[in-house]
Order: C-alpha cells, then structure tokens, then sequence
C-alpha cells in the first residue's frame, strides 16, 4: 500500500467523521487489505475497524483532537474546545435515578421483571435491544458519561440537553465527537449541537461493564459522595 492512500485514507476518516487515525495503526490496517481493493471499500472498512477500536491506540494523540492539559482544573470557568476532539464511553449513569434505584432496577432485570405503573410484569429481552434497551426505556436523564481522549485522558460529560443516543441503552466504546464543546469545571458539557454520536463498541468493555455494573453502583454508594466522581487521569 502506497503512501498517497494512506493519506487519501487518512483524508477521508477526517472529512467524513473528523477522525484521525494514529499513522502506524493505518499502516498495519492498510498492510493487511488487498492491494486492489477500492479506496472507498478501504474506507469503509477501516471506519468499521477504528469503531470497535480503543482509541488510545488507533487515533492519533494530538492536539487540537485531545482535551488539553489543563482540561481537570476545577478553577478554570467554562471555556469551549473548538475540537473535533473524538471520544470514547467508559460509563454512563442516569442522574435523574438514585443509586440505589438504578440497583433496584438491575436486580428486577435479573428477576426478569420490570415494572408497568406500579404492576410488576415479566420481561423478555429482545435479540436486538437486550436488556439495557429495557433499563433505558424507564430512565430519563439527563445522563453522566465517563468520556477518554485519544492520548487516554477521562473526562466526565454531563447532558445539558437530551443527545440523542445518549444513555443506558448505549455500547461501551462508543464513539463521539466533540466541536466546540464547552467545558467548565473540569467538566464537559453536552448538547446536541456540539456532540456527534459515530457509535460503534468494545466488546470486552461492554460486556465488563454491564457484568460489573451493580457492584460499581454499590461500591460508589458505599463510598459515599466523598471519592466517588474522581477521574484517573
């Protein structure tokens, strides 16, 4: 593969979706594709691959497309990122439910029971939305989403206003972009003008969340209102 389509590739990913790929990542994606295959096809795949990807590996780390430095300091008042700055999800909680309601919710789950009103009913996970499109279908936001960078920095995001794709029902690993985000005490703030959902998802991150999901609520009630929102950065 020649250097002129790794940058056409390149072009396209940041165009299309304002994803930049990490150069050795596209290198050994293009190394293993055939060398007819059409630049379009290339460009479907490698969107396809880089949605299931950590992006700690497979974007490039570099500003203006990473939080800045200084993006925890609770003494900075709110500022926008002009961006793009791709993100992906590591945890999302509905604000709008306690704790310990969201464990209530996830033990009926486990029952395989939800609730009508105040009638208990027998639920049935469908193929497609699987129990958290159950969870979801009860929760009303606005969400917490635990967000990290390219270069592995994790921020917390908090919705201002409903983003569609945003919630329970939402992939571990899915991804975002961020332009002209706001963000204000080491926060980001999220609308739908400033956040583009790309989707995609991580499956062992996914499939570890939603195992550890109970514990972590109950870790996180235990602890209090102490530590229990502080980021590794």
């Amino acid at each position: 593969m020649t250097a002129p389509l790794a940058s056409q590739i390149s072009t396209l990913l940041l165009t299309n979706k304002s994803l930049v790929p990490h150069p050795i990542w596209l290198a050994t994606f293009l190394s293993s594709q055939r060398p007819a295959t059409p630049p379009t096809a290339l460009y479907q795949t490698a969107l396809f691959r880089l949605l299931a990807s950590d992006i700690s590996t497979s974007l490039s780390p570099f500003a203006p497309h990473t939080f800045p430095a200084d993006v925890h300091n609770m003494d900075l008042p709110a500022r926008q990122l002009p961006g793009p700055i791709a993100v992906q999800v590591l945890d999302v909680e509905d604000m709008s439910q306690s704790r310990w309601e969201q464990i209530e919710a996830i033990e009926a789950l486990e029952r395989g029971e939800g609730t009508k009103g105040r009638e208990i009913v027998r639920v049935v996970a469908s193929v497609e939305g699987g129990e958290e499109a159950v969870v979801a279908a009860k929760a009303g936001g606005p969400h917490k989403v635990l967000l990290q960078d390219a270069r592995g920095v994790r921020v917390y995001g908090v919705e201002l206003r409903d983003v569609e794709g945003v919630g329970l029902a939402m992939s571990m690993g899915c991804k975002m972009v961020l332009k002209g985000v706001s963000v204000a005490r080491g926060v980001v703030l999220l609308e739908p003008r400033t956040v583009t959902l790309l989707g995609g998802k991580i499956e062992a991150l996914h499939k570890g969340w939603r195992e550890g999901r109970k514990a972590s609520l109950k870790r996180r009630l235990r602890r209090g209102s102490g530590r229990e929102d502080e980021v590794q950065h």
